[in-house]
């Protein structure tokens, strides 16, 4: 069994985003190409933006710190500090309101 502190990290990754050009940071806590989950938490500064891509499988976005919002098409969903967004089985895009961290969890289809 492992522990970690995701707040503890997030403040980290937070940092981290906050230093480089891209505006993001990102680290996997959990799984990784070896297994069907993944969890990974992931900083944006405000403005920053993941842009479009496929869902790779079940997929669920924890909002840790600020505000994100999720888009697919002409859908939007908005989360905040401990919101659950379920990821939709379509392209979507990923943008931080204001400087956010995230918790993505993926169980990849096989």
């Amino acid at each position: 069994m492992q522990k970690s502190s995701l707040t503890a990290l997030a403040r980290e990754l937070l940092e981290r985003a906050r230093t480089e050009a891209s505006g993001r940071s990102a680290d996997t806590v959990y799984g990784g190409h070896e297994h069907r989950l993944r969890q990974t938490v992931i900083a944006l500064t405000a403005g920053c933006r993941m842009g479009e891509h496929e869902n790779p499988g079940e997929a669920t976005v924890q909002v840790l710190l600020g505000r994100a919002r999720v888009l697919a098409g002409d859908d939007a969903w908005e989360g905040v500090r401990g919101d659950l967004i379920i990821l939709p089985q379509a392209r979507h895009s990923l943008e931080a309101l204001e400087d956010s961290v995230v918790l993505l969890t993926v169980a990849k289809l096989d």
